[in-house]
Formats: C-alpha cells, sequence, structure tokens
C-alpha cells in the first residue's frame, strides 16, 4: 500500500468534496474502487481569475494500484508518513524538585501542561486570571458597564488573550508539530475543517469551548490548573531556579521546583518587570502600532470575489460549507512601505466580526478585532500596523517597549472621552485630515499617521472600496505581539537554569497555533532532562 499526495486538484466551488476520489481516479487511470482511503489535507479559494472562483485541494490517498511514471504527473508525490512525524523525546534522568510549573493558560501553556500530563509529570498549570465562565462574566460586565477588572478581561483569564479573538490557526512557521496541535483543537470540539483550510480559524464562541475541554484534559491525565493565581517572584540559588512565590487572592504561598515553564502572555507587563528584576537575560523586540479599520462585508466579498458573484455571498461561514457554490465571507492581507519607511501591513483581519476593547488597566485603551464561528456580523475589520523599532523607544530599558505602549494607551483612553469609549474617526476624516480624525490621529505617533495615511490609497488600488469614506477607524491597537524577548539557549533554557520561556509573551511566537507548538517544545525540553516524579 503506498500513500500518494495529490495537489493543486482544481473544481468549482459547488463540486461536492466527498467526489474527490472518483476525480483522482480519472486523472491517475484508475478505478476509484483502487483507492483504499483519502483524506484533505489543504483547500484553498483561487479567486484572481474574477468572476471565476475555484477551489484548490491538496489530497493524501492510499492504494496498492501501481501508478506510473509518478514523477511526470505534476502535482503527484509518494509520501513516506514516517517522515513528517515529530517524535517526543524519551524521558531524563535528573531528578525534578517537587514538580513542573506551568505559568500562565493561553495556548503555550495550555499544550505544555497537557503535553506534560500526558507523560506522567503532574504539571501545576497556574493562570494568573479566572476559569472561562467568570471571565466571560468579567468580559460581559466590562462591555455593558466599561468597569474593568485587571486580572478578568479579554485578555488575562483562561485561554489567553486569543479566546477573544477570531480563533485563527494559521501560522506562517513550518513546524512538524501544526498537524498536532490542529488535531488536539479538533478533538476538543474545534470542528474537522480546521485539518485542511488554508486560514483556518475557530471562533470566539466556540473556540470558549474547546479551550475548557483540553483544561479538563490536562487533569484527566494528572495535572492540576489553578486559577486566580499570580506569579509573584522567582527565588534563584546559584544560577538556578529554587522556588516560586504566588499570590491567591490574598494569600500568598509557594511552590518548591526546579523545572518552570513561562508561558505568560504578551500583555503581562508587571511579570515582565519582576523577571528582569530576578535577573532573566531580556531584550527590546520591535512590535507594531496601529488601528483597526471596518467596512462592510460585502465591499470586501465584492473587491475579492468580483461583483459578478454578489448573489453567492454566503453572509457566514456555515453557509458557505453547507450550501455548493456559496462563497465565504472573504478576508484579505495586504501591506505596502511607505516613504518614511514604515512598514504598514494588515493584521488579524475579522471577516464577520467586530472590534472590542481589550484594556488590562485602568485609564488605558488597546482595540482588537474578534469574530465568532459563523462570521456573520456582516461587518469586515482588520488591524492596519505600522512598524515600531526598538530605536523609537529612546532608552535602553528592556521595558522601553511597556513605556510607549503604555503612553499612546493612555492617549487613546482620553481621546476617547476616559471611560473606555475608543477614539474613532470615518475614512473621509483620516484621509482629509478634517479635525474629526483628531482623537484617532492623536492617539498614534506622527509616523504611523504618516505611513497610514498614505498607504490606504494603495490599498484602494488593489482591494476596490477600501478608501470608502464612511468606513470606521479605530483607535489604538498596541498588543499585536510582545515588547520584550526573554532569551533562552538551544535547550529553551533561560539565563536562569530550570526556566523555560515560551510562547508570545516571551517574544518566541506570534498566534495561537505557533504559540501551541513553542509550548509543547518547552514541555520536551523539561522532559528530555527530567525524570517523571514519583507519586
Amino acid at each position: 500500500m503506498v500513500r500518494y499526495r495529490y495537489n493543486e486538484i482544481r473544481t468549482e466551488t459547488d463540486f461536492p468534496m466527498d467526489s474527490l476520489p472518483s476525480l483522482i481516479a480519472r486523472k491517475l487511470g484508475i478505478r476509484e474502487s483502487d483507492i483504499s482511503w483519502w483524506e484533505i489535507r489543504r483547500k484553498s479559494t483561487d479567486s484572481r481569475k474574477k468572476p471565476h472562483i475555484q477551489y484548490v485541494y491538496t489530497v493524501d490517498f492510499t492504494t496498492d494500484r501501481k501508478i506510473r511514471n509518478v514523477a511526470k504527473i505534476r502535482g503527484l508525490d509518494i509520501v513516506d508518513p514516517e517522515k513528517e512525524r515529530v517524535l517526543p523525546p524519551e524521558c531524563g534522568t535528573e531528578k525534578l524538585t517537587g514538580r513542573p510549573v506551568v505559568v500562565g493558560l493561553g495556548p503555550a501553556g495550555l499544550f505544555a501542561g497537557l503535553e506534560l500530563a500526558r507523560r506522567g509529570y503532574r504539571p501545576i498549570v497556574i493562570e494568573r486570571g479566572p476559569s472561562m465562565d467568570q471571565r466571560i462574566n468579567a468580559v460581559e460586565r466590562f462591555r455593558k458597564d466599561r468597569i474593568l477588572e485587571p486580572e478578568a478581561n479579554m485578555l488575562f483569564g483562561e485561554g489567553g488573550a486569543g479566546t477573544f479573538s477570531d480563533g485563527k490557526l494559521g501560522t506562517g512557521i513550518k513546524d512538524g508539530l501544526i498537524r498536532q496541535v490542529l488535531s488536539e483543537f479538533r478533538d476538543a470540539g474545534a470542528g474537522e475543517d480546521i485539518m485542511y483550510l488554508a486560514k483556518p480559524h475557530i471562533g470566539t464562541d466556540v473556540l470558549r469551548e474547546v479551550i475548557v475541554n483540553m483544561r479538563r484534559k490536562i487533569t484527566e491525565a494528572g495535572g492540576e490548573v489553578v486559577f486566580g493565581t499570580k506569579l509573584e517572584a522567582l527565588q534563584i540559588s546559584d544560577g538556578g531556579l529554587e522556588r516560586i512565590v504566588i499570590r491567591t487572592g490574598k494569600i500568598g504561598g509557594w511552590l518548591e521546583t526546579n523545572a518552570l515553564i513561562l508561558a505568560v502572555g504578551h500583555s503581562a507587563r508587571d511579570t515582565f518587570a519582576m523577571i528582569n528584576d530576578a535577573g532573566l537575560e531580556m531584550q527590546q523586540k520591535p512590535f507594531s502600532i496601529g488601528v483597526r479599520i471596518e467596512h462592510p462585508q460585502y465591499i470586501i466579498d465584492a473587491a475579492q470575489y468580483g461583483e459578478e458573484n454578489a448573489g453567492r455571498f454566503a453572509g457566514n461561514s456555515a453557509a458557505a460549507e453547507q450550501e455548493p457554490g456559496m462563497l465565504a465571507p472573504a478576508d484579505y492581507k495586504i501591506n505596502y512601505k511607505a516613504s518614511n519607511g514604515r512598514g504598514v501591513y494588515s493584521f488579524c483581519m475579522c471577516p464577520g466580526g467586530e472590534v472590542v476593547v481589550c484594556s488590562t488597566a485602568e485609564g488605558e485603551l488597546c482595540v482588537n478585532g474578534m469574530s465568532r464561528r459563523m462570521r456573520d456580523s456582516g461587518t469586515a475589520n482588520s488591524g492596519i500596523l505600522c512598524d515600531v523599532r526598538t530605536d523609537d523607544f529612546s532608552s535602553d530599558d528592556v521595558l522601553a517597549g511597556v513605556r510607549f505602549q503604555e503612553k499612546y494607551e493612555r492617549l487613546a483612553f482620553i481621546n476617547g472621552g476616559g471611560d473606555f469609549t475608543p477614539p474613532r474617526c470615518s475614512m473621509k476624516e483620516l484621509l482629509e485630515e478634517s479635525p474629526g480624525s483628531r482623537p484617532v490621529t492623536e492617539s498614534l505617533p506622527d509616523f504611523a499617521v504618516e505611513a497610514i495615511r498614505e498607504a490606504v490609497p494603495d490599498f484602494a488600488r488593489r482591494i476596490r472600496g477600501y478608501d470608502d469614506p464612511d468606513a470606521v477607524i479605530t483607535a489604538v491597537e498596541t498588543r499585536s505581539s510582545s515588547p520584550v524577548r526573554v532569551l533562552r539557549n538551544e535547550r529553551g533554557e533561560s539565563s536562569v537554569r530550570g526556566i523555560y520561556p515560551a510562547g508570545e509573551g516571551a517574544g518566541y511566537a506570534g498566534g495561537i497555533t505557533s504559540a501551541a507548538c513553542d509550548g509543547i517544545r518547552a514541555a520536551w525540553h523539561i522532559i528530555e532532562r527530567f525524570a517523571p516524579p514519583c507519586g
């Protein structure tokens, strides 16, 4: 039995997916019954030749029928599944002090905790925020009454910052663990389509349930998850971790451990300060700043699919999957190099989504995009960001990027009226530099305003209607990535022995999937060094 991979299989959008084996058999001159097993590895949409839209598939299949001249068949390859597997390490022999601790229950911490638990290491996962139900309640109170809970919000709590986003699983990294990550999400309820869609997403509503299911898998495998518990201090002896100081509410305590995965999020600013004071080597890291731009979804659909296909715009993701020939809400990915040397690019584009305030501190305001699984709001939004360089910080302080973010978040809070209402203006006001744009432009550095204003007309040449005068612009987006990097060596270890920085907050990931992969590898570093604890 040989396994093959057939790339670039093009079909019309109303072609049923379950007919792919028949199509493959015809192309290869074999019988459909010769195909004993098959699965879709990738499905993407090709809209370059509007209005003719096609789906493009990659399909794996097995057959014992000999296929001649494989090398001469365009897109067909023989696949060795064993070469695609990433093997976990064998357990080490060094003795653990206590149990390994994972700090943070975002994607990196979630997958690290799950990997350690399944290998018998009985990890303790501590999360400064609350469990999902409590977190959802706190977020809803904030959205209704604008009363912020610093430890329970859109960025802190079970699942991390990605929980209140679009739940995108696409990533630019090349890592053999990606399929394992997707499989874990699927098995926890994310849906089968994330395994093959070129741009998979879960949606904030479904992701909340998925995260809870995965947390339960940690505890079922012998791990422990503790909410409302914050890492307060590190106790270090002879260059290695000895114990950690924690606080749950008003009660302090400590845990003995010589193996800690530091999987905090990109907004754990107080934790960055604490580990810097503790002596972990860190460095400034570039990031981005910008706005959210909202358009009616039909403008993006028409631009990406062609106005001739207007009758096929599904209006939500589910209808596109269930009704042959219908097209899912469209997205976009664009970038521009401004004359001032700054790069401007779209970030976390949310079809059928909404713009949300995701502040974590009083007097500071930042925004993000969020979509549900159905992507059916009728409004498209995306971050339009400008690169921020370390020399913009005007300081050698490793936390200068944090101060930079805080400066513009405080301005946005003031410019929005001081009640967590974000500053907004229209596209017309921004491009014409009218007084109505000032709440937004005065919440950004001048170089970003200049670059974004210059970029929009270029975007409009590529996406018809992008410069729609009524498009809504909201400030300020600052949390696209961490402003610091916690240095680590080839063993994944920080300058303090026994501490393993991982994920977005540590500066080594840029999204849910890459953070999850990084969390697994952090767990593997502990596994290959230490023996599982006894008892």
